[in-house]
């Protein structure tokens, strides 16, 4: 079954969610801001996305400028960080069969699903 981690506030997380809809392929819905991912759960994802920690940051959200920008954090740390602060997770992401993208551009939504 297909996973999203979706925020219902960002346009790019609602497209991708209705382009899933749309492949009338079963689906779950996982609304990280409220049921935050834990530290292994995470980690596990990180895995499936084939990125490091940083990578998943999203770099320009105030909270990391005014927090994490200008300390020098280990990989576990940003991790933490995105547990501690779930808005700083990168989105929309899909998970299916394993692994898992990011799923701003839907064409590569589309082929990922397919």
């Amino acid at each position: 079954m297909i996973q999203i981690y979706h925020n219902p506030r960002c346009g790019k997380s609602r497209n991708c969610l209705a382009f899933i809809d749309q492949t009338n392929q079963e689906y779950e819905i996982i609304p990280y801001l409220t049921e935050t991912p834990s530290f292994t759960e995470l980690k596990e994802l990180l895995e499936k996305l084939n990125l490091q920690p940083n990578e998943l940051v999203r770099t320009k959200e105030k909270i990391w400028i005014e927090n994490y920008k200008e300390k020098t954090l280990n990989n576990d740390e940003i991790i933490q960080a995105m547990i501690d602060n779930p808005i700083l997770i990168e989105r929309p992401i899909v998970i299916k069969d394993g692994k898992a993208i990011i799923g701003r551009d839907l064409d590569k939504v589309a082929s990922f699903l397919d």
